[in-house]
């Protein structure tokens, strides 16, 4: 094995990728395909009779196009929260945390969550600003079009469904390889039937479905992780509790000492590669964050299914509780890798190689060897839970995407609610399988989830700026949107294979994937992208734009917020044929604005989440890391378990908002429904009485 870190061996190749996990098959090829494929249905039947309930039981009915794709606009904060979790907890989450602490220690695991919170807490602020600009859109993509026209419409929708169809194979990627690792599964049977289940539930739930299941999945998540963490550091015999699990990783630090950290140390925050890492986390972050409509994770949808006066909290939590998500599990599976590498008892002797540590591989050695074939069952279910609950978000927002901005806008834009409502649920089973090929096309030709996760930034993050530019400033001008995100991927694809070349000699898979190529494409095409557009823009500015044609998007949002609360238990309107078709040759040019008093609150709400992103985002990326690192401080036993406690305090304030809050908030609706199949129940039975009585 190398000495420096393994992702920065110079003398790797390409075959290397490949790898044989056989050693870590402690569960039979049964319970793979009963995991893969159980566990799917089982959340499918469940939305089936969620979704019966909530068509019998409320007044949001799943056979409306609105309440399919942006869960009518009515989900509370903590549901919100719990989603962002779910949804941004995917295979990388559990699988690359773990990675990154392995090869550069304790630090990479905050430096994860570090790289890739800021961004949740700047939708905290986009989210507000697209209350207030485009009330009733389904997708950012929308916005688009209504500023720049089809040209810079189909350019963005072609960034969003790259950066959808990229973390879509990425998430089957490190899910089929470890239900491989653990029970010998055929990796391409696991990359098709993977999305099966998750289809079939969204399908039949919509938007609100993925919410519900999100919070499910962040619930079994939450307490698989604390499991995790008390059997390791309370039980486990091989670590010791918080002192030997110290020591071993000062014994590692001697024996396997980390390049460019200090004294070699596996336990200080100064880490070279681990703040490298970092940075190339915040930009890529960016771009699958910014650009998903369509992702791992439908964070603009999240935004735009929000209320309006809660989306800020929604966020901000959100953004606070998965920051103890990859900071705890990479403290525990991540560090115990580490500690016991050299046991005996850890199924890979001397160490990961290259290839298993590429393939995500390091969590799941530290759970076989510490909880053998139970921990392994456990770890393959809490990463399936993540697996599908993000697959889930990118199947809703996909759908929205190809239906909302290519069906609806270039080929029907007369299309009925019906129509769209079919075709929604057309390409929901489309992505499905276009994810699953993709994935498993990255199989064949070798190309890892390390590598995938490095680079994926340097071919969308371009387009982050303009992006974010298109919702905040007025002035920017459809020249400036296109110029700016077409030249951040040319500015980050010539930097990445240049450094590739300059400093390794050779362009292979290997070389492309390393640390030093991939920081270099992924800040010049996101630098890059923001500045070309920036510089365009102050040239020759937009000063004509007023947002009126933005908030004219989507009348037919309105139109069914005002159904909704005029019919309750109605979830369509009485209106006559000739009363829809005047209402709908009215409702084309209207403008939507925003009442006077909720602008007002959303321009409070504007500032709250400005302060707040900004102050949040300072105090993870500056005030904690840089003086720690900086100071060139190791930490001392006292400091070690400290450092444990508040990860796991952290994560149960986590569990608090995700799992308890979104209950307190839905406590109406529950009871609601509980009285009305109360009612029902005996409500038919004294029917039944009745008729008996009367034929008698």
């Amino acid at each position: 094995m190398c000495n420096v870190p393994i992702t920065e061996c110079p003398q790797l190749s390409s075959a290397l990728i490949h790898f044989n996990s056989k050693d870590i098959r402690v569960l039979t090829q049964g319970v793979g395909y009963g995991v893969v494929l159980g566990i799917g249905f089982v959340f499918a039947i469940l939305m089936m009779g969620l979704s019966t309930l909530q068509n019998r039981y409320t007044t949001y009915k799943i056979a409306t196009s609105e309440e399919f794709n942006t869960a009518s606009r009515s989900v509370k904060p903590g549901l919100i929260a719990s989603g962002i979790v779910s949804a941004w907890t995917w295979a990388a989450t559990l699988l690359q945390s773990s990675t990154v602490t392995y090869e550069y220690g304790l630090c990479a695991g905050y430096y994860y969550a570090a790289g890739a919170t800021i961004q949740i807490f700047i939708m905290a602020i986009l989210a507000v600003r697209i209350k207030m600009i485009a009330p009733y859109c389904h997708t950012f993509l929308e916005i688009v079009h209504a500023r720049y026209g089809n040209g810079a419409h189909f350019m963005f929708a072609t960034f969003g469904l790259v950066v959808n169809l990229i973390v879509s194979s990425m998430l089957l990627l490190g899910g089929s390889a470890v239900v491989n690792a653990f029970t010998g599964m055929n990796i391409y049977a696991a990359n098709f039937l993977i999305p099966l289940g998750v289809c079939i539930y969204v399908i039949l739930g919509g938007l609100r479905a993925t919410f519900l299941c999100d919070y499910s999945h962040t619930l079994i998540l939450m307490i698989l992780i604390l499991y995790f963490f008390f059997w390791t550091y309370t039980k486990a015999d091989l670590i010791g509790g918080f002192e030997g699990m110290y020591h071993l990783l000062q014994q590692a630090s001697i024996e396997r000492p980390v390049a460019g950290n200090q004294d070699g140390s596996y336990l200080t925050l100064k880490s070279n590669y681990g703040l490298t890492f970092m940075i190339i986390q915040i930009t890529g972050g960016f771009g699958t964050v910014m650009l998903d409509q369509a992702r791992y994770l439908g964070y603009w949808q999240r935004a735009i299914a929000s209320e309006a006066k809660t989306a800020v909290r929604a966020y901000l939590m959100g953004g606070i509780a998965w920051f103890a998500v990859p900071l705890t599990f990479s403290s525990i599976m991540g560090l115990a890798a580490v500690a016991l590498a050299n046991n005996p008892s850890f199924p890979y002797p001397g160490g990961l190689t290259v290839a298993e540590i590429n393939a995500g591989l390091a969590a799941p050695a530290g759970v076989v060897t510490l909880l053998g074939s139970g921990g392994a069952a456990a770890m393959l279910i809490l990463l399936f839970m993540a697996v599908t609950s993000a697959a889930s978000s990118e199947m809703i927002a996909t759908s929205s995407i190809l239906t909302f901005d290519l069906y609806q806008i270039h080929f029907r834009p007369d299309a009925s609610p019906e129509t769209l409502m079919r075709v929604s649920h057309i390409m929901v089973a489309v992505w499905a399988l276009v994810m699953s090929c993709v994935a498993s096309l990255w199989n064949g030709i070798g190309i890892s989830l390390n590598w995938l996760f490095l680079f994926s930034g340097t071919l969308f993050t371009g387009a982050v700026g303009p992006v974010i530019f298109s919702v905040v400033w007025r002035q920017q001008t459809k020249e400036a949107a296109i110029s700016g995100a077409l030249g951040g991927v040319v500015v980050g694809i010539i930097a990445w294979l240049a450094v590739a070349k300059t400093y390794y000699g050779e362009l292979t898979i290997a070389t492309t994937g390393q640390m030093y190529p991939n920081l270099a494409g992924n800040l010049g095409a996101c630098c890059s992208g923001a500045i070309i557009s920036a510089v365009i823009t102050l040239i020759k500015p937009d000063n004509e734009f007023d947002w009126s044609a933005t908030k004219r998007i989507n009348p037919r949002g309105r139109e069914m917020d005002r159904k909704q609360a005029t019919l309750p238990g109605s979830g369509s309107g009485s209106d006559t044929p000739v009363e829809k078709e005047k209402q709908e040759s009215t409702m084309t040019d209207m403008t939507i604005d925003v009442p006077a008093e909720e602008y007002a609150s959303l321009q409070k709400s504007l500032k709250v989440a400005t302060w707040a992103s900004l102050t949040m985002t300072f105090v993870v990326l500056f005030l904690i890391p840089i003086p720690m690192f900086l100071s060139h401080y190791v930490f001392s036993l006292n400091f070690f378990k400290g450092w444990i406690i508040i990860c796991v305090t952290w994560l149960f304030v986590a569990a608090c908002i995700t799992s308890v809050l979104p209950l307190w908030e839905s406590r109406a609706a529950i009871k609601d429904i509980f009285l009305g199949m109360v009612r029902d129940m005996f409500g038919g039975a004294r029917r039944r009485e009745a008729r008996i009585r009367t034929n008698a």
